[in-house]
């Protein structure tokens, strides 16, 4: 029997790679900001991350990419980055302290969900300890030994042996992922559930004039029961996930991300070769089809995303980003996700004294839950990590797996706002509100689930280095059952303001050639409506028509004398039902002449029955400054085979609905 490589055998090639790949001369090591523990030093570093121009897609933090953004960062709020500055020295020594928090809670209510990105802790937790050390013996070695504990379960995470250079950095350990540009939620991976051990290669900065950005990673999830194997038989062991992510910021301001997971094997589902994974990689619609092989070792669950993560500088600067992901592929094509979803997320660092995020995320059923097919394993528990989910925060809302049954496999919607204070008197104040809802009225739901609303209010202040503060909390889960909790924490470490003065901490100011838009207009537009079935397909078109109002917001900022780049969201009606396009890049180009071309590419939500996810294309000319500052523009707008699950109970098809809806949009622009 031929042996399958282990986890660590990947390590070895992969370490292997980055000594042949050496260069003369690069950095060392990096060490990460912790995730989720202290909302103060999180805000702090975001914001600085922002003013510095440095968009983020992948987390934790390197603690050489704050550093490299705090020049630039510092031209326009130089105390925030003093603060920063200064909570960054703890990491700039042999030996140290990264961080240390303690946290006293009482608690009351009959719900004990776990609480969003916190590493599996509950709601009914009554403390929490977490924390890291590292040794540094030179700039090319660190060793981090950290963990957290809560209600008597502890995971080590930050435990982590770290090699390399700024371009290729081995991590070895318990170290966590977050593949999104959102804050708040994750859809492959995030910190949802416990820190997994993994072996991850990566670059702490980015490469070439491209801003080469890379991730691989190689995990052991928690053991399993109930792992099914093609044949219909069971075995329990210890799946693997591995992922590889590809990302670019070839312009100041602005990134693009490629991501790809896979779950596989465990027990006696096996490892798998090299070649099956990379054969996967290449063609994940075959994998989930037909597979490469026969018998039980074949490669399980993927799931992918796009994301991108835009900063608009100025007077009141702004991040503006989105993850567009599938579970599975499409159509038998590689390039259209399967069950999609979609997330965007907007982030303002400086309202006078105030930070305000807003994020919102929409998915299609069946995410995290998978059956057994002809060449996939199935997991009974679904894609979990010590029964917690591996992804959004959503997947632990809702009817769990147990023994004989699956996890719900409803679709939903979620928000998020959070607004954070820095008064005159000096600390942090944030408030974070949550809101969920899961599609209840499906064949995928279980239950008749109700809203679900989660609220915190805390503050904190900086005593002798630490920050000492309280929390309250409370909420309503998907279930109807109630929370609350009052908590008070004591942090090693601290970026906070004794006094603070929001006149002279920011003095932004909006580079030539940057603007935000609007577009008003009207479409003329079809539909192509078809359900796939073999030879039995059943299409339709409807009729061109017209929408009398379509309107479209968004940024751009200049990135050379002809060329813009920018986001925007454009809102549409069609056949009365709203069509969400978001534009996650939007690239302009514009002649000597006053005359523009352009063209975007994005993702789209149609509000059908249940609603439909897609691709969404773009391109248009413009007639630049036509008329008194307005232009006039003519474009092309493409949602290429939105998916859209027919699971109404008043449905009685089992058969996916697709659309395609192309427009004409014709409009006037105006630039502010």
């Amino acid at each position: 029997m031929t042996r399958r490589p282990s986890m660590w055998m990947w390590g070895l090639s992969l370490l292997g790679l980055m000594v042949l790949g050496g260069r003369a001369v690069a950095s060392g090591v990096s060490p990460y900001l912790p995730l989720n523990l202290d909302p103060a030093v999180q805000n702090a570093i975001d914001r600085v991350l922002i003013l510095g121009d440095q968009p983020v897609l992948v987390r934790p933090i390197p603690a050489a990419l704050v550093l490299r953004a705090l020049p630039k960062a510092c031209r326009v709020d130089r105390p925030l980055c003093e603060r920063v500055r200064k909570y960054l020295r703890r990491y700039m020594h042999g030996t140290g302290v990264e961080f240390a928090s303690v946290a006293l809670a009482a608690t009351s209510g009959k719900s004990n969900i776990p609480l969003p990105n916190q590493h599996g802790e509950r709601a009914q937790s009554p403390y929490q300890v977490a924390g890291a050390a590292y040794i540094q013996p030179n700039p090319y070695v660190l060793l981090n030994v950290g963990g957290d504990d809560y209600q008597g379960r502890f995971n080590p995470t930050g435990t982590m042996l770290s090699l390399g250079f700024d371009w290729a950095q081995l991590d070895i350990g318990w170290r966590d992922h977050w593949w999104s540009p959102l804050t708040d939620s994750s859809m492959l991976i995030s910190t949802e559930a416990p820190t997994m051990p993994s072996i991850t290669l990566s670059n702490t900065l980015p490469l070439t004039r491209l801003g080469l950005q890379y991730q691989v990673f190689v995990a052991r999830m928690s053991e399993q029961n109930h792992i099914e194997l093609t044949n219909g038989t069971f075995t329990h062991g210890y799946p693997k996930m591995g992922g590889i992510m590809v990302g670019i910021q070839p312009v100041s301001g602005w990134s693009l991300g490629l991501q790809r997971v896979m779950v596989w094997g465990g027990g006696a589902a096996g490892g798998e070769s090299l070649s099956n994974i990379m054969q996967a990689f290449i063609n994940p619609s075959k994998a989930q089809t037909t597979g490469f092989n026969t018998g039980t070792r074949v490669v399980a669950k993927q799931e992918a995303s796009i994301t991108s993560d835009f900063i608009f500088p100025g007077p009141v600067p702004f991040s503006v980003y989105f993850e567009y992901a599938g579970n599975d592929t499409s159509m038998g094509r590689d390039y259209l996700f399967g069950k999609p979803s979609i997330s965007a997320g907007i982030d303002f660092p400086h309202i006078g004294p105030l930070n305000l995020t807003f994020e919102m995320d929409s998915w299609s059923p069946t995410w995290y839950v998978h059956g057994v097919t002809n060449v996939q394993t199935g997991y009974q528990y679904g894609l979990t990590n010590d029964y917690e989910s591996i992804g959004n925060w959503f997947g632990d809302q809702r009817v769990p797996a147990t023994a004989t049954t699956f996890a719900d496999q409803v679709g939903g919607q979620s928000a998020m706002l959070r607004v954070g204070w820095t008064p005159s008197f000096g600390g942090y104040m944030q408030v974070r509100l949550r809101a969920l809802a899961n599609e209840a009225q499906t064949v995928y739901a279980t239950y008749p689930y109700r809203n679900e609303y989660l609220g915190s209010l805390s503050y904190s202040y900086p005593w002798h280095g630490y920050a000492v503060g309280a929390e309250i909390g409370a909420g309503q889960d998907v279930f109807g059952h109630h929370y609350i909790y009052v908590e008070g924490f004591l942090r090693d470490g601290e970026a906070l303001f004794r006094r603070y003065d929001p006149v002279s901490a920011f003095t932004g100011k909006l580079p030539k050639g940057d603007a935000l838009f609007v577009n008003v207009g009207a479409n003329y537009y079809h539909v192509l409506v078809y359900k796939p079935n073999g030879a039995a397909t059943v299409r339709y078109y409807r009729r061109w028509a017209a929408t009398p109002v379509a309107v479209t917001i968004g940024a751009r900022r200049r990135i050379s004398a002809h060329q813009d780049i920018g986001v925007g969201l454009d809102l549409d009606s069609v056949s009365g039902r709203l069509l969400l396009g978001l534009r996650m890049i939007d690239y302009r180009y514009r002649f000597d002449w006053p005359i523009a071309i352009h063209a975007f590419v994005g993702a789209a939500r149609y509000s059908a029955a249940t609603p439909a996810y897609g691709l969404y294309l773009g391109t248009g000319l413009e007639w630049l400054h036509a008329y008194h500052g307005w232009n006039i523009g003519l474009d092309f707008r493409s949602v290429v085979s939105a998916q859209r699950l027919d699971d109404l109970r008043s449905e009685h098809s089992n058969l996916d609905t697709y659309y395609t809806i192309d427009s004409w949009s014709l409009y006037l622009s105006h630039d502010f």
